[in-house]
């Protein structure tokens, strides 16, 4: 059971209370069969509510403050994780984490966006958003993996780049300049998995890649739709018509040629089963790394270019 509940949730909010009520009631001789009864309605109104969620009800799940984080990914995929830490020229920015790990017998280097599991910890990992300095340690964990020749796995995860006034000033807009120029020429593959939010050029700072995955239940867009609808309709509450419009979802995604591949969450979101999604996520970054290594590319940047093209329709005039 969950111990938090977005709004479309309140149905299995409501059975939950009543089980857990049943379970603390010894003295009922029905428990058994009511606690049975009441686990079935459980179940299909979870997937009657998740057969049916709108663009913005999957917005919503994909900012579940339960739901896995990088570090959680990269842990369970990697017995041997090593975090390496600062960028060499400023400090160390606890929204990205970076560090070497194996998945199996495959050497990768792991960059990720991390936002915290409570306040405090948010605050710490200053909710996901990336400074200057969590870009230039991204690049150096990648230029790391050019020279050892390890595939790069990065986790997209934030609600956009950190737009504090140091952050500006230590060149925020030129660290993320800099990383797309690198990694659209980085001679290793790298593969992008976007596991929460993926806002902006936030998210593409570490997010240009050889495949895209995407978890069901997440989003990715060059802006939030709060923004989106700031901007078109100055009011943010417009939030799920902003969603709607700008097809933020995978589905939407993959058929733009963005996402390569989208993997199934449990029933009722990622949080709700996570060492079955995390399995998922595991075997399905093996895969395209195989695939990939078997496909023997020798010009990542060509690739890469012919990639990215597909993605818009232009015409020369």
């Amino acid at each position: 059971m969950s111990d938090y509940y977005l709004d479309f949730e309140k149905p299995i909010q409501e059975i939950d209370l009543k089980i857990l009520e049943l379970k603390n009631d010894k003295s009922s001789e029905k428990q058994s069969s009511e606690l049975l009864s009441l686990e079935a309605t459980r179940k299909t109104t979870i997937k009657e509510i998740f057969s049916n969620l709108s663009r913005w009800d999957r917005v919503q799940l994909a900012r579940h403050p339960q739901r896995p984080l990088s570090l959680d990914y990269i842990n369970y995929i990697s017995d041997d994780f090593i975090e390496l830490h600062g960028d060499r020229y400023f400090g160390d920015d606890k929204a990205a984490i970076c560090g070497i790990g194996r998945i199996k017998e495959t050497k990768v280097v792991f960059i990720g966006q991390q936002k915290g599991k409570n306040t405090k910890e948010n605050l710490f990992r200053n909710f996901g958003m990336m400074r200057p300095e969590g870009y230039r340690k991204a690049l150096r964990l990648m230029k790391l993996a050019e020279k050892f020749e390890l595939p790069v796995i990065t986790f997209l995860d934030t609600p956009g780049a950190y737009p504090g006034l140091g952050a500006e000033e230590r060149g925020q807009g030129e660290a993320i300049a800099k990383n797309l120029l690198e990694m659209s020429k980085l001679e290793v593959p790298i593969i992008s998995i976007v596991i929460g939010e993926g806002a902006s050029g936030g998210a593409l700072g570490i997010g240009v890649c050889d495949k895209m995955l995407m978890l069901e239940n997440t989003w990715y867009s060059v802006i939030s739709p709060e923004g989106c609808a700031s901007i078109l309709w100055r009011d943010a509450a417009k939030a799920p018509d902003a969603a709607d419009a700008m097809r933020v979802m995978p589905e939407d995604l993959k058929k733009m040629g963005i996402c390569d591949q989208i993997i199934k969450e449990p029933l009722g979101g990622a949080h709700r089963d996570f060492e079955k999604i995390a399995e998922k996520v595991k075997n399905a970054i093996l895969n395209e790394i195989k695939l990939i290594q078997e496909s023997k590319i020798d010009n990542f940047l060509e690739k890469r270019i012919d990639r990215y093209d597909k993605m818009g329709i232009f015409s020369k005039s």
